[in-house]
C-alpha cells in the first residue's frame, strides 16, 4: 500500500501567510511583533479587519507596559474597526475578540479604581488572550484572500 502524497503546511494552509504569522506571534505574547507583521498587508489591502487585529495586538502591548489609557483606547479602536465584520471572519472568532475586549475594559476600570491600594502590574491581572485560525470560520470570499 502506498502512502498518499504529503503536503506541506503552506500548501494546505488556507490562511494568508501574514495572518498565520500574526497569530503565531500573538499567541507567543509577542504583541508588538505580531502587529508589525500585518502593517504591510493592511496598507496594501486597506483591510479594516487587519487594522482591527493590529489594534487588538497594540492593546496587549499596552497591557505589557501597564498603560491603562493605551489599553482602553486601543481596545475601543479595535472594536470600531471590527464593527462591520461578522462574528467569524477569515477564520478568526471575532465575537471572542469583542467579548474579551469588553472583559478587559471592565477589569481595567476596576483596577484603576483600586490602583492606589494595590499597584500590581496589569499583566498579573489579565490572562493573555489566544487567537485560533479555524477553517470552519473561513467564508472563502474574504477580500484578504484575493
Amino acid at each position: 500500500m502506498t502512502e498518499p502524497p504529503r503536503r506541506d503546511r503552506a500548501a494546505a494552509d488556507p490562511f494568508p501567510a501574514p495572518l498565520r504569522r500574526f497569530v503565531d506571534l500573538f499567541n507567543g505574547a509577542e504583541f508588538w511583533e505580531s502587529h508589525e507583521v500585518l502593517e504591510g498587508p493592511w496598507r496594501e489591502k486597506r483591510s479594516a479587519f487587519y487594522h482591527g487585529l493590529i489594534l487588538w495586538a497594540s492593546a496587549w502591548v499596552h497591557v505589557q507596559r501597564d498603560n491603562a489609557h493605551g489599553i482602553q483606547a486601543q481596545i475601543r479602536k479595535a472594536h470600531r474597526a471590527l464593527d462591520g465584520y461578522p462574528d467569524a471572519y477569515l477564520g478568526v472568532d471575532v465575537a471572542a475578540i469583542r467579548s474579551r475586549g469588553r472583559e478587559v475594559l471592565e477589569v481595567v476600570a476596576r483596577v484603576q479604581a483600586e490602583e492606589a491600594a494595590n499597584p500590581d502590574p496589569w499583566i498579573r491581572r489579565l490572562t493573555l488572550p489566544r487567537l485560533e485560525l479555524d477553517p470552519v470560520r473561513l467564508l472563502g470570499d474574504e477580500a484578504e484572500l484575493a
